[in-house]
């Protein structure tokens, strides 16, 4: 290209170059899938994060302050694109019960058809573990229940990875197996950490003094919990704060992803207080000769009623572990004033733990100690994990309860019951906060363009809708200016009539629910249509 050729075309590539960067919507709007699994080289191995540098980290060092900017890894609509995070899931959609029931489980579990072999493990703690290789040459590690619990903290495990996989979530597959003594051998080389931190290798008193250590069935027989290894090379956990360094396609600050923020309502949902850095896993998944970094949630055997090597405490989920209101409250009233979730009562369920719904409230709920991704969500973020909650219905709650086995029928309607009133509690309230529409599609009715959509606030029973005030827009994509197309319009139902043929280009619609009992269904949502197709391209709440 000549010297004169590059005077003339270079300013005009860069005018049409701002020109798009200038454009709120862009031709592939809105995107359903993050290109956040580009080839790169395997990052390096980080070891455990010590729990007690996580908690001075998140309890001191990354707290939010006032200028939280909303999530920064959604699309057009408010969505999260499927990504090496995420994969929605009954986020869109309400998966069938046998879907749920399956969760991401890839196989039947273990094969029970040859004697276990221990490869690794340990000895030390409540309730000790190992890694074992199945007859069929697969590796999982196995958990206990603590003694005096049996399925307390295993079938809480299998039924918290259902629901965690259902949100969309990576997670590994879980699977119940029941177990005796002559099921487990020892391989040749099998190493063990004991209780004073030393490596050396298992010994048949190893094995049997953990079968001594854990809960037992009623006919002898112990239930187990047992962790498909996940695929490719495990490089350590992930943070709820900043990016990893050397992984180039992770851009998006922890903090700020929107599945990371919502996060919190699923954790209280099923009151996984151990919502943190140590119970999550990155795996390097090869792929020829590079790969890419997928992010896993793992470790629920602290959910539910269970706290894993135990029943679940009584300050779980109702106050962080350094919490400085409530300490100061009972020092200056010198002890008169005192934690109420200290004398809630709980049913005495073995295989249930602490766990209970009257007394719960979802905006109050706490985990261990502070996420920085769950301190910064916002109502939007709040919206789109609610919004999920919203679709299991009962039968799905009991489908996945269902996968937990417990034998005692009384304390599995009692979980039940349990997890649907936490879910109401929590559509309840968060649905009152903002204009709960969803759903936004082009349908033709008589030959007709109209906007339709959905109110979920009303279909979850949280109140009434009178009628539906809107007002279209031509809006333009260039400079965001937008311009009248008629007067504000009524409808007493979720559909509207589009603008006439004349009204061509971008079009935006501000929508608000007159309600007669929940004022902040006013805030609008503006929705935004792209022409040529006509579709749906953009969705922003007050």
């Amino acid at each position: 290209m000549t010297k004169l050729k590059l005077l003339i075309v270079g300013p005009v590539l860069l005018l049409l170059a701002s020109a798009v960067q200038a454009q709120k919507f862009r031709s592939d709007d809105p995107i359903w899938e993050d290109p956040d699994r580009k080839p790169i080289p395997s990052p390096a191995t980080i070891d455990d994060v010590s729990m007690v540098v996580d908690f001075l980290s998140n309890t001191f060092a990354h707290r939010p302050d006032d200028r939280v900017p909303g999530a920064e890894n959604i699309n057009t609509l408010g969505e999260v694109p499927d990504s090496s995070w995420f994969t929605n899931r009954m986020t869109m959609r309400a998966l069938s019960s046998a879907d749920l029931v399956k969760g991401p489980n890839s196989r039947q579990g273990p094969d029970m058809s040859k004697p276990w072999v221990i490869v690794r493990g340990k000895t030390q703690g409540i309730t000790p573990g190992f890694t074992i290789v199945d007859g069929r040459g697969d590796t999982y590690f196995i958990k206990f229940d603590p003694p005096g619990y049996a399925q307390l903290a295993t079938s809480a495990e299998v039924i918290s990875t259902k629901f965690f996989h259902a949100f969309g979530y990576n997670v590994p597959e879980y699977y119940l197996a029941r177990i005796r003594r002559e099921n487990v051998t020892i391989g040749t080389d099998a190493k063990l950490t004991d209780e004073n931190g030393r490596k050396r290798k298992w010994t048949e008193k190893d094995v049997d003094r953990i079968f001594k250590r854990v809960a037992v069935q009623e006919d002898g027989t112990v239930q187990v919990v047992a962790s498909l290894k996940v695929d490719g090379t495990v490089i350590g956990p992930f943070k709820y704060y900043g990016t990893r360094s050397d992984d180039p396609n992770d851009i998006f600050p922890h903090e700020h992803r929107r599945e990371l923020r919502g996060l919190r309502l699923f954790a209280a949902w099923l009151n996984h207080d151990d919502s943190r850095s140590l119970n999550t896993l990155d795996s390097y998944i090869q792929e020829g000769e590079s790969g890419y970094v997928k992010h896993h949630l793992s470790d629920f055997g602290s959910c539910l009623g269970s706290g894993s090597v135990r029943i679940q405490g009584r300050r779980a989920g109702n106050e962080y572990m350094l919490e400085w209101g409530p300490i100061l409250k009972a020092a200056l009233s010198f002890g008169a004033w005192d934690r109420s979730w200290r004398y809630v009562d709980y049913p005495r369920y073995p295989s249930i733990g602490r766990f209970e719904a009257d007394y719960f409230k979802p905006e109050r709920w706490r985990p261990e100690y502070p996420n920085p991704a769950f301190e910064r969500m916002q109502n939007e973020d709040a919206f789109w994990a609610c919004r999920t909650i919203a679709r299991f219905t009962n039968e799905a709650v009991r489908a996945i309860v269902k996968t937990g086995e417990l034998r005692d029928p009384e304390a599995e309607e009692y979980l039940i019951n349990c997890l649907i009133k936490r879910r109401d509690k929590i559509v309840r309230h968060y649905l009152a906060r903002m204009n709960p529409l969803s759903d936004f599609q082009i349908a033709t009715k008589e030959a007709q363009n109209v906007l339709r959509f959905c109110n979920l606030g009303e279909e979850a029973g949280v109140g009434k809708a009178e009628s539906y005030q809107y007002q279209w827009s031509s809006y333009d994509n260039g400079s965001g200016a937008t311009k009248s197309l008629g007067a504000v319009e009524v409808v007493a139902t979720p559909e509207l009539p589009m603008p006439g043929e004349s009204a061509t280009g971008y079009l935006a619609v501000v929508i608000r629910t007159l309600s007669p009992d929940q004022k902040d269904w006013k805030k609008g949502v503006t929705v935004y249509l792209a022409p040529s197709p006509l579709r749906v391209v953009g969705v922003e709440r007050e």
